[in-house]
């Protein structure tokens, strides 16, 4: 479906290039024509190289080296009309127009070099950020995920947010994080919670042993790439879920990230996080140091978790996304049309600007235990979706 789409919008770029090409074509006579009507001390000839200019703002090299041809037999016709085609004055105005359309073609010629070469800088990070940001399966065990992220900074499908699932045995454990700073410089940290996540979710048996694993490791980072100038100032904030399978339970652990919304059929609250820990990279705590926040998640009830970008985007006028308030309304949604929802309000609230990176994670708990693989939403240049 997606290479439909885009051999139709070849066709239609090939369509409007060949509707334009109709402008300098028309140029080029209607230049020629009056030329030969006014008076004889007036020279519009040199007017021809608008032509080829116009050309090279939507042709490429062959087209715009086709339109000067033209500009130069339309100057030498005139030349000819008046008898005067081998005099100096009109040689000089046929060597200048091939000139100029000669540097034209040749600027055509580097700027499509340039965007072959953008192009494939855009799909080598392109494919860079799709293997850090893994998708997430659309089920695992009883819940049904959805995602969504949303990056800042223009050209970027990822940045300083990362989330990462994984079954366990009899549950899922989920992060959902956001490290200091957005966009591509914040990948390096980004990198590291993640693979930190996805190599000890699996070897440790409680939370507050995965939680003082992760800490560990992005101090170990720290230590060895942190900027002396930034010391103190890079962390990440991370919560941390078990979801059993069985026990309609929710048991976390928040490193100061906000805390989770919680969605039930007429009914939208905030899960309270009773004992919050700083950010990781902030301070050295074993597992001693985190302690497990439980709440109810029944089956019908969707939890969404997010990042800061959310709730702290901004409309123009300066005011703040009322998240929980907007997404009450949405209750009764799943989860993929949940986030569509979301995007599109988020959206219109900023004029399709964000300050800061987004992610959400939308899981609704139903019955069932059967697993696929299935898509993830992911918006670059904010404003546009697509699905893995």
């Amino acid at each position: 479906m997606n290479a439909g789409h885009g051999l139709a919008g070849v066709r239609q770029l090939a369509q409007s290039s060949r509707v334009l090409l109709l402008i300098p074509i028309v140029l080029i006579v209607v230049i020629t024509m009056v030329d030969q009507l006014v008076p004889e001390d007036v020279h519009l000839g040199p007017l021809l190289v608008i032509a080829p200019a116009i050309t090279a703002s939507f042709a490429g090299p062959w087209l715009t080296g086709l339109i000067g041809f033209l500009t130069v037999g339309a100057q030498a016709y005139i030349g000819w009309h008046f008898g005067v085609l081998f005099s100096r004055n009109v040689l000089v105005q046929i060597l200048a127009l091939a000139v100029l359309s000669a540097l034209i073609v040749f600027f055509c010629i580097m700027r499509e070099r340039h965007q072959r070469q953008l192009a494939q800088l855009r799909s080598v990070a392109e494919a860079a950020q799709h293997g850090l940001l893994w998708p997430l399966p659309e089920r695992m065990g009883p819940f049904r995920i959805a995602c969504l992220y949303l990056a800042a900074a223009d050209e970027a499908q990822i940045g300083g947010d990362l989330y990462a699932a994984t079954r366990i045995p009899g549950g899922v454990r989920i992060m959902i994080g956001d490290v200091r700073g957005k966009g591509l410089s914040a990948i390096g940290e980004s990198a590291l919670l993640l693979g930190a996540f996805r190599e000890a979710a699996h070897r440790h048996a409680t939370l507050p042993d995965l939680a003082a694993t992760l800490e560990q490791s992005v101090t170990r980072y720290l230590a060895d790439f942190e900027p002396p100038a930034e010391a103190g100032e890079r962390f990440a904030t991370t919560l941390l879920l078990e979801l059993p399978d069985d026990d309609p339970t929710i048991r976390m652990i928040s490193c100061g990230h906000p805390p989770p919304l919680l969605l039930s059929p007429g009914n939208a609250l905030t899960v309270p996080t009773l004992h919050p820990a700083p950010p990781l990279g902030i301070t050295q705590t074993g597992p001693d140091g985190y302690t497990i926040d439980v709440a109810s998640f029944e089956p019908g009830d969707t939890l969404l978790l997010y990042t800061d970008g959310v709730i702290e985007a901004r409309a123009p006028d300066g005011r703040f996304y009322p998240f929980e308030t907007r997404t009450a309304q949405w209750n009764k949604a799943g989860p993929e049309s949940l986030l569509h929802h979301i995007q599109r309000d988020l959206s219109a609230h900023t004029r399709g600007r964000l300050n800061d990176d987004a992610a959400l994670v939308a899981l609704h708990r139903e019955p069932g235990t059967h697993r696929h693989h299935g898509s993830v939403i992911h918006s670059s240049g904010y404003g546009h979706a697509s699905s893995t």
